[in-house]
C-alpha cells in the first residue's frame, strides 16, 4: 500500500495558519506529500522546504484570481495537488488541521483493512472545531462534526470548492463518496488563531468567494455550543497554542441568529433522539 497526502497554502505565514505542524502531523504514516504553494507574500515556500524531508514534493502555483465564484479557486488548487499524488489514498489535509500521533497507527489501520474493498471509496474523520482558545470546541449541527479526509485515488473524483468530494460515476453528474469513519479525530485550529489573523484571512480569500470581507469578532458566537475540551493536543502543535486559560466567553449580549436558533432547535433533537443533524459530504455504508 502506497499512501499519498497533498495540500495546498498560500500565505500560510502571515495568515496565521499552524501548516508546518499540519504537514508534520501525518508525515510518519505517509510515503509522498504533495504541497502545492501559491505565490505568496511571506516565507510559506522557505518554511515548507525547511521541513527538509524527501517525503515532500513541492509544486509552485499561481492562482486564478479572476476566477471568484463561490470559491471554485480553492477546487482547482486542491486538484492541483490530488492530481499528482501516486498512491492508492489520497490523504489530504487542510492548513489549519493536525492529527494526534497516538491515532497515527489507527489511520494507517483503516487504510489498509478498506484498501481492496471497491465498496469503500473515502474514509472519514470526527473533528473538534476549536474556538477562541485551545481550551473551547464548538459542538453544533451548524459546524460539520464530521468529514471525508482520505480519498482512493483510483476513482474519478473532483472537489467543486475544496470543502469535499464528489464521485463521477458518468461525466454529467457527481455523488458524495461511500465511506467508513476511521474513528478517528481531526483537531482543527483555524478558528484559534488571532482574530487580527482571521480578519486579514477574511480581506485575502473572501475575493474567491464573490463577496466583501466579513469582519470577524469571537465575541459574536452562541455560547450555548461553546465547550470544554477536556482532551490532550498533539505534542507538534503545543508551541503554537494560545496560551490563555479556561473556556472562551463569548459576549454575555449576544442574541443568537435565526440560523444559530434553528441549530439550538436541531440539538434538542438531536438529544432526543440521538441521531446527528450536521451535514454530511460522504455516505456512510
Amino acid at each position: 500500500m502506497k499512501v499519498s497526502a497533498f495540500t495546498f497554502i498560500k500565505n500560510g505565514q502571515i495568515l496565521g495558519y499552524p501548516f508546518i505542524e499540519s504537514i508534520k502531523s501525518i508525515l510518519p504514516i505517509v510515503d509522498e506529500f504533495i504541497v502545492n504553494v501559491g505565490d505568496s507574500d511571506d516565507d510559506t515556500l522557505e518554511l515548507v522546504k525547511s521541513i527538509k524531508d524527501k517525503k515532500i514534493r513541492i509544486i509552485q502555483s499561481n492562482w486564478n484570481d479572476v476566477m471568484r465564484d463561490r470559491g471554485y479557486v480553492y477546487g482547482q488548487q486542491k486538484m492541483i495537488s490530488q492530481f499528482n499524488c501516486s498512491g492508492d489514498w489520497a490523504f489530504y489535509i487542510e492548513g489549519d488541521e493536525v492529527y494526534h500521533e497516538r491515532d497515527l497507527k489507527q489511520i494507517r489501520k483503516s487504510m489498509q483493512m478498506h484498501l481492496t474493498n471497491p465498496n469503500v471509496e473515502a474514509l472519514v474523520f470526527n473533528f473538534y472545531h476549536f474556538y477562541g482558545n485551545a481550551n473551547s470546541i464548538l459542538n453544533s449541527p451548524g459546524w460539520y462534526r464530521s468529514e471525508a479526509r482520505i480519498i482512493k485515488n483510483s476513482i474519478r473524483t473532483y472537489a467543486p470548492d475544496g470543502l469535499f468530494w464528489l464521485v463521477l460515476d458518468s461525466n454529467k453528474k457527481g455523488r458524495y463518496p461511500k465511506a467508513k469513519n476511521t474513528g478517528v479525530t481531526c483537531y482543527h485550529y483555524g478558528w484559534a488563531r488571532s482574530e487580527k489573523q482571521m480578519n486579514l484571512k477574511s480581506e485575502k480569500v473572501q475575493m474567491y468567494w464573490g463577496g466583501e470581507p466579513a469582519v470577524i469578532d469571537y465575541s459574536q458566537m452562541d455560547q450555548s455550543i461553546i465547550k470544554r475540551f477536556h482532551g490532550t493536543h498533539p505534542s507538534v502543535i503545543k508551541d503554537w497554542l494560545p496560551k490563555e486559560n479556561g473556556l472562551y466567553q463569548a459576549d454575555k449580549g449576544y442574541k443568537p441568529s435565526k440560523k444559530q436558533k434553528k441549530h439550538r432547535v436541531m440539538i434538542i433533537l438531536e438529544k432526543f433522539f440521538g441521531i446527528d443533524l450536521s451535514k454530511k459530504h460522504f455516505k456512510i455504508i
